[in-house]
């Protein structure tokens, strides 16, 4: 092996147990904030953060079955976690699950070698939830036009109907730009990793 070669593959092999020693502490630091919380803590900060979105519209159920998701290191439970954690019952879960996958909030998958579902937050998960509503905008926007053709567009209820289709194509360029602006502006941000440590 040349010099040059060696150089290269030890500057590698110094690059590796560099990463993994950041990789160690960061699980490390992750176990120690895991072992320090307040439990009542973290309920109390699921219930406002579900609170504050059923005042914004969420169903007060999905909200509080999606906060517990989020506060939870997998970002994922089964209906029977969810159950204990919130409080609730098995069937007010799975209302609130059922809301919250046809909004494109949460997955279900299935544990292996067990016929228990388990529920998880997407990756990047406001991204995926806004994406979805571009697609829902979309749909609206192409219904809300036909309607304005529909009424007559110089009727006040037409005239109202296409200003709202207006308004709809306009948040839907605006969305776009700003959720690339969002990758770009992700890219710079020193952020801990969103993913489970290993033997969280």
């Amino acid at each position: 092996m040349s010099s040059e070669s060696a150089e290269s593959a030890a500057e590698g092999r110094g690059a590796r147990e560099g990463q993994s020693v950041v990789q160690a502490r960061q699980e490390r630091e992750a176990r120690e904030e895991r072992e320090a919380r307040d439990a009542e803590a973290v309920s109390r900060f699921v219930e406002r953060f579900a609170s504050e979105m059923t005042e914004a519209g969420m169903q007060r159920m999905a909200s509080r079955v999606f906060a517990a998701l989020l506060a939870d290191d997998d970002a994922s439970m089964t209906s029977a976690e969810l159950a204990l954690a919130l409080q609730i019952s098995p069937a007010a879960v799975s209302g609130a699950i059922n809301y919250l996958t046809q909004v494109s909030m949460v997955g279900r998958e299935r544990d292996p070698g067990s016929r228990r579902d388990r529920y998880r937050l997407h990756n990047e998960i406001w991204y995926t939830t806004f994406a979805s509503r571009d697609r829902v905008l979309t749909r609206w926007e192409q219904t809300l036009r036909e309607g304005a053709r529909t009424l007559g567009e110089h009727t006040p209820a037409g005239a109202r109907i296409a200003e709202t289709a207006a308004f709809f194509e306009f948040m839907q360029s605006e969305l776009g730009a700003m959720m690339d602006r969002w990758e770009a502006h992700r890219k710079t941000l020193d952020l801990p990793a969103a993913e489970p440590s290993q033997g969280a």
